[in-house]
């Protein structure tokens, strides 16, 4: 007897992108989680975006285009994060979205947003740098990628 080209067992499925905050004694942590890892990169730093104001209200005006490469993807990914926050620290900007290209260890983003307004952003923190503190950047049994760290705020 034949089988069909079809099967009833499920395929396992990978989470949709997200991202995520975690405790910390004195600062916080960021995470981002996607099928891929480029996306798991752009749910951190929309996480991190998250640590200093409501990413509702940032619009997406300008676009910065930001470029790294490290030798493994945790170092790119806080490198990765350290470029946004130099951005936004020498430019006064905050970013609402994020496109990233991760191709042999080398990393290429669009980051778009905004100047920062005090009286529509209402910035409640700075986040100063990425640290090396609970990072991690790993592949999940689901297939869905993590990445994450401590941020100084």
């Amino acid at each position: 007897m034949g089988t069909s080209a079809g099967s009833d067992a499920a395929a396992p499925t990978i989470p949709t992108a997200h991202w995520e905050h975690f405790p910390h004694d004195a600062d916080i942590g960021v995470r981002g989680i996607g099928p891929t890892l480029a996306e798991a990169f752009e749910q951190a730093a929309l996480a991190m975006t998250a640590v200093i104001t409501d990413l509702e209200r940032v619009e997406l005006r300008e676009s910065v285009a930001i470029s790294c490469e490290a030798p493994e993807p945790d170092l790119l990914f806080v490198d990765w994060l350290n470029a946004l926050v130099l951005e936004m620290a020498t430019q006064g900007l905050l970013f609402g979205a994020f496109h990233v290209e991760i191709r042999n260890h080398r990393l290429a983003a669009t980051a778009q947003g905004e100047p920062v307004d005090p009286k529509r952003h209402e910035p409640c923190s700075e986040v100063k740098g990425a640290t090396f503190t609970e990072l991690a950047v790993e592949q999940r049994a689901d297939g869905a990628w993590v990445a994450q760290c401590i941020v100084d705020v």
